[in-house]
Formats: C-alpha cells, sequence, structure tokens
C-alpha cells in the first residue's frame, strides 16, 4: 500500500504526506463549516434583511463585489475561482485525496468524489438553494465516517480529526459563533493534537498553541479576531497543498 500505510504510533509517515492528510482534513471541514454557514445565512437574508451577506464579507475582510445575495450566494458555494467558496475547499479536498488515495482508501475518496458530482447539480437545479445542498452535508458527514472507518493507521486519523478541529476553529472564530462553541471545539482541538506522536515531522507549534488557548479562555480573541486567526494558522509550519 506504498509508505504511508504504516503500523500505528510509529511516526515515520513523510512530511509531504502529513500536510496532505492536514489538509485533506482542513479543506473537507471548510467545505462543510461553509456550506452551513451559508445555510444559517440564507434564512436571515430571505427572512429579514436581504443584505445581511455584507456582515459574512465582512468576516473574510472582503468588500461586496456581488451587488446582491444571490450572485454572493453563488459565488461561494459554486465558484471554484474563489478561494472562500464551498466549491474551491471540495476541489482542493479531492487534490489531497488522489495523492492519499490507497492511505485513504477509494471508498473514501469516492465520498469526495460524490460531493463533488452533486455540488454541480445543485448548481442548475430548481429546488431551494437549501433543498439542493442539504444532501451534500451528508455526504461530506459520509465521508468523514468512512474515513474513520477505513483508515487504520492512527497517526494519518488523528492528524486529519486534528485538522478537521483547526479549521472549524478559525471559522468559527472568524464568523464569531458562540463562545461556548468556539471553547468547545479549541478544547476537541488540544486533545487531537495530543494524540499525534512527537517524531511525526508535521509537528505544532506549542507555545502558539498555548497563547491561542490563552486568549480564547481569557476570551482576549473578541474583538482582536484577525491576531487569533493568526495564531490558529500558525500552530502547524508548512503551506497549503
Amino acid at each position: 500500500m506504498g509508505n504511508v500505510m504504516i503500523q500505528s504510533r510509529t511516526g515515520n509517515i513523510s512530511t509531504e504526506h502529513s500536510s496532505r492528510i492536514y489538509w485533506l482534513g482542513r479543506y473537507a471541514e471548510r467545505a462543510l463549516t461553509t456550506l452551513k454557514s451559508l445555510e444559517r445565512l440564507y434564512d436571515k437574508v430571505i427572512d429579514r434583511d436581504p443584505e445581511h451577506y455584507k456582515k459574512y464579507l465582512e468576516c473574510f475582510g472582503l468588500n461586496d463585489i456581488y451587488g446582491d445575495y444571490k450572485t454572493f450566494f453563488h459565488s461561494f458555494i459554486f465558484d471554484k475561482n474563489n478561494s472562500c467558496s464551498a466549491a474551491y475547499s471540495l476541489e482542493r479536498a479531492y487534490d489531497n485525496g488522489i495523492e492519499l488515495r490507497e492511505a485513504i482508501s477509494t471508498d473514501s475518496l469516492a465520498y469526495l468524489q460524490l460531493a463533488k458530482d452533486k455540488l454541480k447539480s445543485a448548481e442548475n437545479t430548481s429546488q431551494g438553494l437549501v433543498v439542493a445542498l442539504m444532501p451534500l452535508e451528508d455526504i461530506l458527514y459520509g465521508f468523514y465516517g468512512c474515513f474513520i472507518d477505513r483508515v487504520y493507521n492512527e497517526e494519518i486519523r488523528d492528524i486529519f480529526l486534528c485538522a478537521k478541529a483547526v479549521e472549524r476553529v478559525e471559522l468559527y472564530i472568524r464568523l464569531k459563533y458562540r463562545k461556548e462553541k468556539i471553547l468547545s471545539e479549541s478544547e476537541r482541538m488540544c486533545e487531537f493534537l495530543k494524540r499525534i506522536p512527537e517524531n511525526t515531522p508535521y509537528r505544532y507549534n506549542e507555545n502558539i498553541l498555548e497563547n491561542l488557548m490563552e486568549m480564547i479562555h481569557s476570551e482576549k480573541y473578541i474583538g482582536r479576531e484577525l491576531e487569533a486567526i493568526s495564531l490558529v494558522n500558525s500552530i502547524f509550519d508548512g503551506g497549503a497543498v
């Protein structure tokens, strides 16, 4: 099965594969959290304020170049060239999954392909946006379940789960989720970090993690979200693959 499928707890996964596992987890979670956040935002836009989507843009430091909520939603869900879109994240997750197919199983990879296909079909559906996209969330949850069931290497699973938690913390802070939600997800992230073997090449920075958790526990990140997000994204060294 290649040099990735190794005995658990050895810490012998290459830096490249560690990085791909990490970004597979982050991009998959980014796609799911983006969809769920946009679903909630869509309800607010339809029910109360057609311009409420501008607050979402502010969370990413973006200007409104869309002009109306329909154009905004189409871009942030379906536009593969928009780095903040669900489509973009799914493409990046699939790209990493292709390189890891022997390690994560073809069944897991099939879920990512199915998610891409569902997103494409939802773009031209006559159904309401939320109804059309609901099965996509289920497919991504199915991917998570299949990944955990089919990947026997604990190190690979732990890096993947850690990456998912890191992405949630980053997006929850950025999108101003409830304090309790951010805290619980941050503590879960720390638990996953503790499981990764010390000699894994893709190691986290303990000082940065300590500073981040101090900000979260003391709620100092409120009003300093960009600083906290910078810490989240600096926990691991290495760029996106």
